[in-house]
C-alpha cells in the first residue's frame, strides 16, 4: 500500500507551522498528547463560555462571566508593589472595576484610554461589595465587538499553553482540514443523521450551546464512530489476516466427548454445548480458530476446555492447556484427570519443576505423539518441547498473557488452533475494543448444582464476633479462607499483615488448624500449604489475594474478605467465587472499615446484591473507568480522543460489524467506499492495519 494520501500531509506537519506556534510551544502541546494538526482537531472543547452582550452586570448573580460595553473612568495605579492596579468604569446602568496584577501602567494607560468606549468580557466577582472583573479576557473597542463569538469554546489547556494560544492553534488546524470521501456506510450514516466528516469536525469546534458537547450530539457521534471503525478495522484486518494463514481442520469424531458426557453426574449447561459447538466448528474449518471463552465464575469453563481438548485428540493430534501458575496448573490436571481417564487417553503435568529423567520421559512421548493432552506453565514454550502434532492451544486467564505469548505458542503447532480463556466476565465493549481479532463463546449459565453465596457486609468492629462463628462452623467440619487486605504498595506491609492476622487467628482458634499463603511463599510451601488445606488438615487458610483465580476446594464454604473495601469489584466477585462449589450453603464476609465513603459503599452494597459477574463488570467499569479495569499500560488498549468506550458500547458493537462486513465484501479495500477507509486508517494513525494490507 502507498504512503500516507498527499491529502492528509498538512495535518501531520509539525506544529511549529501553524500561525504563532513556535518550536517552544510545540513542545508544550506535547502534554496534552497533540503533536499534530491533527491530534489538535481532535482536541475538543469540553466547555462553552457565554459571551452574550449585556447592557449592564446589574441583576447579575455573581461569580458570572459577563460581556459589557463600558466608558473608561480613572486609573489608579497601585501603592506598594503587588498590589494590584484598577480601572473604574461605567456601563449602562452603574460601575464597577477592572483588575490586573503586575501590569505596566503605560500599556493599561493605551489599551484603557480614560474616557473612551470599550468592550469588556471576562469573570466578574464581588469583592467587598464592589463588582470586580481580574484580568478581563477580551478588551475591544466597540467597532470590533464582532470578532468576540456569542459562545466561545474552552479548551483542556496544560503549563505553557494559554486558552488564546490553543484558540489560535485550532483554528489554524481547521484551516487545513480537507473534504475527504466517506468512509461510513450510507445506510447507516443516513439512519443517525450524521453530518460528513469535514461538517462534523467544523461543527464539533464551534459549539453554540451546552447539548452541542454531548457525547450524543450526532457530530461528536461521528467522531466516536469514526476513531471505533479505525480501531475495529485495524482488528479485522488482523482476524482476516489469522484466518488466511493455513490452518489445520481438525474434525472430531465425537466418541472421546461422549465417553466423558458419560462419566460426568451432571448435563452440560445450554450455554456449554453451545460453546462446545462454536468451537468443534472452528477446528472442523480449514481456517485457524482465535477464540475466546468468557465465563463467569464457576460457569463450567474447563468442561468446554476438555471437549475442546478431545476434538483435537479425537481428529488424531494432540492438545495443550496452559495456565498462569503452577497451582492452576495443578488443578486443572486434578480436575481433567478423572475425565481424561474416563475417555482413556494419556493427560501429563509439565512445568518449570520437572527435571531429569522424568521431564525427559514426558518431552519424548509428547514429541512421539503418545501423550495427548499436556498441561503446563509457560514452560510448554520453551525450548526443546517438541510436539508431534499440536492441533489446540488453550490458554487460560488471558489477561496474564501477551498476545507475542498467544503467537509463540500458536507457532508450537503448524496452524494450531488458538483457544483463550477467562474467568473476568469484561463488559461487551471491552471485550469488543480488546478481543476484536477474537471469535467470543460466552457461558452466562450456572451449572446445576452451584448454590448461591450468602454475601453480607460486616464493620471489623465485629471481629470477634466473625470469628466466633467460624469457631463453631469449623466445629461442624466446615471450611473458610480468611483473605488479608492489601496494605499500601509494599509487599512486606501486605506480608506483616497476613502474618499478624495467621498469629492472632492461631492464638484464639488453635495452632494446627490455621493455615499461611501468600505470594512470597517458595512454591513447593505454597503447594504444600494448599494441599493441607485441600486435604481438611487445616481448617481454616489465611491468605493475600494468591487464590484469587481458580482455586478449587469444594468443602470450603465461608469467605471472609477483610478490609474488603481495598478491593476492586472484579477481584471481590473472583474471591468470592472459591466459595459456593460445594454442596454446603456458603457465605461470604465483607469486612469493611467504616466509616465507608460512597462509591467503595456503592461497590459493596451491588456485590451483596448480585452474583452476575457481567453486571458487576459493567458496574466496576462505570465507577473505575475502562483503563483502570485491566490497567491500560499492559492492555494495549486503544486512546481514543472523541469516543467513549464505557458509554458508547453500542457505537463500537455497530463498528465491529461493519468492519467485518467491509472486509468480507471487499477484502483488500479497493472499493470506492474501501479507498476511503484507508484514508480513515492513515487518519487515525493506524499504522499496523496499513501494514496488513501491504503484506496481506
Amino acid at each position: 500500500m502507498a504512503g500516507r494520501p498527499e491529502t492528509l500531509f498538512p495535518l501531520f506537519a509539525g506544529l511549529e507551522t501553524l500561525e504563532g506556534v513556535g518550536p517552544k510551544t510545540a513542545k508544550s502541546f506535547s502534554a496534552l498528547h497533540i503533536e499534530t494538526p491533527r491530534d489538535l482537531i481532535f482536541h475538543l472543547p469540553h466547555n462553552l463560555i457565554d459571551r452574550t452582550r449585556r447592557d449592564s452586570l446589574r441583576g447579575l448573580e455573581f461569580p458570572a462571566t459577563a460581556t459589557v460595553e463600558v466608558t473608561i473612568g480613572a486609573h489608579h495605579p497601585p501603592r506598594n508593589r503587588g498590589r494590584p492596579y484598577r480601572v473604574h468604569v461605567q456601563d449602562a446602568l452603574g460601575e464597577f472595576q477592572l483588575v490586573f496584577f503586575h501590569a505596566r501602567g503605560d500599556y493599561l494607560q493605551k489599551l484603557l484610554p480614560t474616557g473612551q468606549r470599550r468592550l469588556v468580557s471576562g469573570k466578574v466577582e464581588l469583592f467587598d461589595g464592589i463588582a470586580q472583573m481580574v484580568h478581563p479576557d477580551h478588551i475591544l473597542r466597540p467597532d470590533e465587538g464582532g470578532d468576540l463569538p456569542q459562545a466561545e469554546a474552552v479548551y483542556a489547556l496544560c503549563a505553557g499553553v494559554s486558552a488564546k494560544l490553543m484558540a489560535k492553534a485550532v483554528a489554524g488546524a481547521l484551516t487545513r482540514v480537507p473534504v475527504l470521501a466517506e468512509w461510513i456506510d450510507p445506510a447507516l450514516k443516513a439512519r443517525e443523521g450524521w453530518p460528513d466528516w469535514h461538517t462534523a469536525i467544523a461543527t464539533a469546534h464551534q459549539p453554540a450551546q451546552l447539548r452541542d458537547l454531548a457525547a450524543s450530539h450526532p457530530a461528536r457521534m461521528r467522531l466516536a464512530y469514526d476513531e471505533f471503525l479505525a480501531h475495529q478495522l485495524t482488528l479485522a484486518l488482523a482476524r482476516a489476516r489469522q484466518r488466511r494463514k493455513p490452518g489445520r481442520a481438525s474434525a472430531g469424531t465425537g466418541v472421546l466427548q461422549a465417553k466423558v458426557l458419560a462419566a460426568l453426574d451432571y448435563a452440560p449447561t445450554g450455554a456449554q454445548r453451545r460453546a462446545i459447538a462454536e468451537i468443534a466448528a472452528d477446528m472442523a474449518a480449514e481456517s485457524r480458530m482465535n477464540r475466546l471463552l468468557q465465563g463467569d465464575v464457576g460457569a463450567g469453563k474447563t468442561l468446554v476446555a476438555l471437549m475442546a481438548l478431545l476434538v483435537a485428540v479425537e481428529a488424531g493430534g494432540q492438545g495443550v492447556m496452559m495456565a498462569p501458575t503452577e497451582i492452576l496448573a495443578r488443578q486443572h490436571m486434578e480436575s481433567l484427570a478423572p475425565l481424561a481417564q474416563a475417555a482413556g487417553i494419556s493427560l501429563a503435568l509439565l512445568t518449570g519443576r520437572d527435571k531429569g529423567a522424568e521431564r525427559a520421559a514426558k518431552l519424548a512421548a509428547l514429541a512421539e505423539g503418545r501423550l495427548q493432552i499436556v498441561v503446563g506453565t509457560h514452560a510448554v514454550f520453551q525450548k526443546g518441547v517438541e510436539f508431534c502434532d499440536l492441533r489446540l492451544a488453550v490458554v487460560d486467564e488471558q489477561h496474564r498473557f501477551g498476545v507475542a505469548q498467544r503467537a509463540a505458542l500458536a507457532a508450537k503447532g503448524d496452524g494450531a488452533d488458538v483457544l483463550v480463556m477467562t474467568a473476568t466476565p469484561i463488559p461487551r465493549s471491552l471485550a469488543l475494543a480488546q478481543y476484536g481479532d477474537m471469535d467470543v463463546s460466552v457461558l452466562d449459565e450456572k451449572p446445576p448444582g452451584r448454590k448461591p453465596v450468602q454475601t453480607a457486609l460486616v464493620s471489623t468492629a465485629r471481629m470477634d464476633e466473625v470469628v466466633a462463628h467460624l469457631h463453631s462452623a469449623m466445629a461442624e467440619g466446615r471450611q473458610a479462607y480468611w483473605v488479608c487486605p492489601l496494605v499500601e504498595e509494599s509487599e512486606v506491609s501486605t506480608l506483616t499483615a497476613a502474618h499478624a492476622r495467621f498469629e492472632h487467628l492461631c492464638a484464639t482458634l488453635g495452632e494446627g488448624v490455621v493455615g499461611l499463603v501468600h505470594g512470597q511463599l517458595p512454591p513447593a510451601e505454597k503447594d504444600a500449604a494448599m494441599a493441607r488445606f485441600v486435604a481438611g488438615d487445616t481448617k481454616l487458610l489465611v491468605a493475600t489475594t494468591v487464590i484469587e483465580v481458580g482455586v478449587n476446594v469444594p468443602n470450603a464454604s465461608i469467605m471472609v474478605i477483610e478490609r474488603a473495601e481495598s478491593f476492586g469489584l472484579a477481584q471481590l466477585h473472583q474471591l468470592r467465587g472459591r466459595v459456593g462449589r460445594g454442596a454446603a450453603a456458603s457465605t461470604c464476609l465483607l469486612m469493611y472499615e467504616p466509616p465507608l465513603g460512597e462509591t467503595a459503599s456503592r461497590r459493596l452494597k451491588l456485590l451483596r446484591d448480585t452474583e452476575d459477574g457481567f453486571r458487576i463488570a459493567e458496574e466496576d467499569m462505570a465507577i473505575r473507568g475502562a483503563g483502570d479495569l485491566i490497567g491500560t499500560a499492559q492492555s494495549g488498549l486503544p486512546r481514543f480522543r472523541v469516543g467513549d468506550m464505557e458509554t458508547q458500547a453500542g457505537l463500537m458493537a455497530i463498528a465491529q460489524s461493519d468492519a467485518r462486513t467491509l472486509l468480507h465484501t471487499d477484502p483488500d479495500l479497493t472499493s470506492a467506499r474501501g479507498q476511503a477507509a484507508r484514508v480513515l486508517l492513515w487518519l487515525m494513525e493506524q499504522d499496523k492495519a496499513i501494514r496488513y494490507l501491504s503484506v496481506g
